[in-house]
């Protein structure tokens, strides 16, 4: 019973790392189809702040302190936040300054904003994982 109880929670384990894979590439192909259905690629910009979000969490991964939630945090930790808040900011103001100027459509905003939400969705899902002791990423 016990090799039982084993095998199933391996298969477990394994479907959240395929959601999270799931979850990262239809992020991807939101990004990508903002741009391509509407025949411009300003969105596009968006993804160089894609591209910082998971820094941060590489950042504090080599740190001592155990919760990105607790006030005291040695340099990485502080870090972490900073880097974070900006990317996040960055995230959502890059596509609503685009629809702004006229630059971009509402569909490519609404794609690009769902974009960020399945890529926070993503990154939560990495450190509730992370979070687990069968899952030690870093």
């Amino acid at each position: 019973m016990a090799g039982f109880s084993r095998r199933l929670a391996a298969c477990l384990h394994t479907g959240q790392l395929a959601l999270l894979a799931i979850l990262v590439s239809g992020g991807i192909v939101l990004q990508i189809l903002a741009c391509a259905l509407y025949n411009n690629w300003w969105p596009m910009l968006t993804a160089l702040m894609y591209i910082m979000l998971p820094m941060p969490l590489l950042f504090f991964m080599g740190s001592n302190s155990s919760s990105l939630m607790s006030s005291e945090g040695d340099g990485w930790a502080n870090l972490t936040k900073f880097l974070t808040g900006f990317s996040v900011i960055g995230s959502i103001a890059i596509p609503s300054i685009l629809k702004h100027a006229n630059l971009i459509g509402w569909g490519a905003l609404v794609m690009e904003l769902s974009s960020f939400a399945i890529f926070g969705i993503a990154i939560v899902w990495l450190l509730v994982m992370n979070n687990q002791d069968e899952y030690n990423f870093f």
